[in-house]
């Protein structure tokens, strides 16, 4: 299913003095070459944009309005280029993304936005390689990025890297990683022994659970014995709030384990669900999170435009126009190849700066927030370019 969309214009003040979409240091030279098709910069560029309407499951038609209106929102804050924004159903099937890629590229798309499971952008990546299309997809799974695939998502692995070298800054040094026995787990714990390494820190040691309520339980006391064995002077765990957290804070203190002494980081965001930073075992804890004030800036504006809350993955939406746009607008034909999409300057999005790496992951500048008497304190801003503080 296709559905060209409607003509977009929001009286709002733009985002970020309008963002205009504007590439940061915007007087650096593009690239010449790399993949991806010629364009026509002064003529509507015809933008494909891949969401999971059509699907059985509720919460897909919910993130697919979510997704189209926040790129209908970027496309309008463009200033002087023109989106053709082309929007397409695929039912959150990897089938149908492949399906939908094949026709927006045959109609003329020049590039892909979407989709967002890993396993579609995968398939939708493929399908549009044949015709030098790229795909910037809103996964955050590294594993299928590459070749014409970019991943828009927050990594794991950019996550680590900042608070890492956060940690060490702080005077760190010697990290033990705390993970579950899952997928997931096991892609955090190696983006954090990375990330440390690379840091120049010492991994004290890494230590597992079951992901299980008995799992926690009965890994407690190995886990706060090794913390005080190895000297440990922090614990980066990859649990979120949905699953162990909770359990780990309050059961390695029981066992030892000060937090006012050893430093807990978090992986991921430990302040959602809100409630969560009520916890007493993630009082002085420190996680990372997109720049506050643009998100809350896209979270007012987009509330108001459109009389709902976006989807916590609707900026992503907006950030692949905004990058589209910005490059578009240097009235180059080669605005969209992979040369171009990777300049290393990167771009504005409504969470901050970000920009695509060769090898098809990404970059964001992110903050590092600490939990102060259950409130989100940020303790060392995100960064505003590329090569300055955070980087």
């Amino acid at each position: 299913m296709i559905a060209r969309s409607r003509p977009f214009r929001n009286p709002l003040i733009g985002l970020v003095a309008m963002l205009s979409a504007l590439v940061l240091a915007g007087c650096d030279p593009v690239a010449v070459g790399g993949g991806g098709p010629r364009i026509d910069a002064r003529a509507p560029v015809p933008v494909a944009l891949l969401v999971p309407g059509g699907s059985t499951q509720g919460e897909d038609e919910v993130l697919a309005r979510s997704l189209r209106n926040a790129a209908e929102l970027a496309a309008s804050d463009l200033d002087g280029v023109e989106i053709d924004l082309r929007v397409y159903n695929t039912a959150g099937s990897a089938a149908q993304a492949a399906s939908a890629a094949t026709r927006a590229v045959e109609e003329g798309a020049k590039i892909i936005l979407g989709p967002v499971y890993a396993q579609s952008a995968n398939a939708a990546g493929r399908a549009a390689a044949a015709r030098n299309v790229n795909v910037l997809a809103f996964s955050n799974n590294t594993s299928i990025a590459g070749g014409n695939v970019f991943v828009l998502g927050p990594t794991f692995q950019n996550t680590a890297d900042r608070l890492s070298r956060f940690a060490l800054s702080r005077g760190r040094n010697a990290i033990m990683v705390v993970h579950e026995r899952n997928v997931a787990g096991e892609a955090g714990r190696a983006a954090i022994t990375s990330a440390v390494q690379g840091a120049g820190g010492r991994v004290a040691s890494v230590e597992s659970y079951e992901f299980s309520q008995n799992g926690v339980v009965d890994a407690v006391s190995r886990i706060a014995g090794s913390a005080r064995s190895t000297g440990a002077d922090a614990i980066f765990f990859t649990a979120d709030t949905a699953g162990a957290l909770p359990l780990l804070t309050q059961l390695l203190p029981e066992n030892g384990v000060d937090p006012q002494t050893i430093q807990f980081i978090g992986l991921t965001r430990w302040d959602i669900p809100p409630a969560t930073l009520a916890l007493p075992g993630v009082q002085g804890a420190w996680f990372a999170l997109p720049d506050p004030q643009l998100s809350n800036r896209f979270y007012s504006r987009y509330t108001e435009a459109f009389g709902e809350a976006p989807h916590s993955i609707a900026g992503l939406a907006y950030d692949a126009i905004a990058a589209v746009g910005a490059l578009v607008q240097r009235d180059q034909s080669n605005a969209l190849t992979a040369a171009a999409l990777t300049q290393a300057s990167g771009f504005v999005g409504v969470n901050g700066v970000f920009r695509l790496r060769p090898d098809g992951t990404n970059q964001r500048g992110l903050a590092v927030a600490q939990i102060s008497n259950n409130q989100v304190v940020v303790i060392d801003p995100a960064p505003r370019s590329f090569g300055g503080a955070g980087y």
